[in-house]
């Protein structure tokens, strides 16, 4: 969670946003966006959606889970 938040800080720097203009845009208190900047995992994972979504990153967050190697690997032994 902590690399997470290092990296949605990155890209709101990269965009030349302030906390606060992100937090408006992502519809969230501006101390919500310094929690997710920090990467704490107790705030809502509807609010680290909405700052990707404001980022225009949202579609990574359908890579999560995507690849289940650990997965496949379960599901094909059940086939054998």
């Amino acid at each position: 969670m902590e690399q997470m938040g290092e990296n949605i800080k990155l890209a709101r720097k990269r965009r030349k946003l302030t906390t606060v203009q992100l937090s408006e845009r992502a519809d969230i208190a501006r101390s919500t966006l310094y929690l997710i900047e920090q990467g704490n995992a107790g705030v809502a994972i509807g609010a680290y959606f909405n700052v990707l979504r404001a980022l225009g990153l949202h579609e990574d967050f359908l890579k999560l889970a995507a690849d289940d190697a650990f997965g496949r690997k379960l599901q094909d032994l059940e086939l054998l």
